[in-house]
């Protein structure tokens, strides 16, 4: 008869192996009192230290979502292309302009 054995592992960690706290960790967490919320947090703790939520900002160089119309053979060529098409269509266009600009 298998005996089923219990895990061997333990999830348990030391708190005096925790790392320090930092003024950054503070200045990101969340402050509450009771069950109210002062400040909501603006980062998250990572193993590598504190990140802030989202992505970085991209300025005048973020990408500007647009609708168009497009000839429909045009468009199913792009999909098959497969994932990132949109990207691909957008550097033709890009590749494009710059040629124009240069000539």
């Amino acid at each position: 008869m298998t005996v089923n054995k219990n895990a061997t592992t333990s999830t348990w960690v030391d708190p005096e192996d925790a790392p320090e706290w930092t003024d950054e960790m503070f200045e990101m967490g969340q402050v509450s009192i009771g069950n109210v919320i002062v400040r909501p947090a603006t980062g998250h703790l990572t193993k590598d230290g504190m990140k802030p939520f989202g992505r970085p900002s991209l300025g005048d160089a973020a990408r500007k979502p647009v609708t168009m119309r497009l000839p429909p053979d045009v468009l199913d060529w792009f999909r098959k292309s497969g994932p990132g098409w949109q990207r691909r269509v957008s550097d033709i266009l890009e590749n494009y302009v710059a040629g124009r600009k240069a000539g």
